[in-house]
């Protein structure tokens, strides 16, 4: 088989926020061209990994790599050159309510290029038409439903033709029916893209529906990585409880101050 390349490598990660071990020892690789999502319970270290791989966090110890350069090691200035190849979609779609859909799609495009404004229009109408939108530049973004708001969340994320696009929650708050048409969007720029995806997710609809690999996590570890089948089929008690949705399991799914947790307790 042919080998696959690399494109991000976490060695060893670990975080602490106080006395809190928010990752502990961390360790997988993402291939180029891959679609591969990380998921797990609250409070597992999901989001604090997403901002180590995009390089908005220092690792207290251990590496990750975009290609061969370790982003911990790199200056402000040379990690900002890293992150013009990465593209982000947030939970909350991040848009600006007083700015327009075409000055929200084009700001990367405005800050991070010189490119004549002629041009830059034509880019955005064209990102839009690549999650479904035609004609909506001129709207202002307080007047979008919210699945119009993740659509242009994600023209925005690709503006810059970036090679790996990050999805913090992209299905969050919307409808099953909206949730199947974000998934299949964020299939559909992949391939046709040529774009690594990683995605950060508890909607188990989605990562079966979307997931090359996928990535369990559970107190700041991973449990396991696999093809959604071998996920599936685990043997694991946590990996099983969770994509099952069982309240009863190994995971202890309430603290003593009702919190959602994620604690073995057998």
């Amino acid at each position: 088989m042919p080998q696959k390349n690399i494109t991000i490598s976490i060695k060893n990660l670990h975080k602490s926020f106080g006395d809190r071990k928010v990752l502990d020892g961390i360790n997988m690789d993402i291939y180029a061209g891959e679609t591969f999502v990380i998921m797990g319970p609250s409070g597992c270290g999901k989001s604090t990994l997403l901002r180590h791989l995009i390089g908005a966090l220092r690792p207290d110890s251990g590496q990750v790599f975009f290609g061969d350069k370790d982003l911990a090691s790199l200056s402000e200035v040379q990690k900002d050159q890293i992150r013009k190849k990465f593209g982000m979609s947030f939970q909350s779609s991040a848009l600006l309510d007083s700015l327009s859909v075409e000055d929200n799609v084009s700001l990367p495009l405005k800050e991070h290029t010189h490119l004549d404004p002629n041009i830059i229009s034509i880019i955005v109408k064209m990102k839009l038409a690549l999650v479904g939108l035609r004609g909506v530049e001129r709207l202002m973004t307080s007047m979008l439903s919210g699945g119009m708001r993740k659509r242009v969340g994600l023209a925005r994320a690709i503006a810059m033709d970036p090679e790996i696009v990050f999805y913090d929650e992209p299905t969050a708050g919307l409808d099953p029916v909206m949730s199947a048409v974000i998934d299949h969007l964020i299939l559909d720029l992949s391939k046709k893209l040529l774009i690594t995806s990683v995605v950060v997710t508890h909607d188990m609809n989605s990562v079966f529906r979307i997931a090359d690999r996928v990535a369990m996590l559970h107190l700041g570890k991973v449990l396991e990585v696999g093809t959604p089948e071998e996920i599936r089929n685990s043997k694991n008690k946590i990996v099983q409880q969770f994509i099952k949705g069982e309240t009863e399991g190994p995971m202890n799914i309430i603290d003593k101050d009702d919190h959602p947790v994620a604690e073995v307790t057998e």
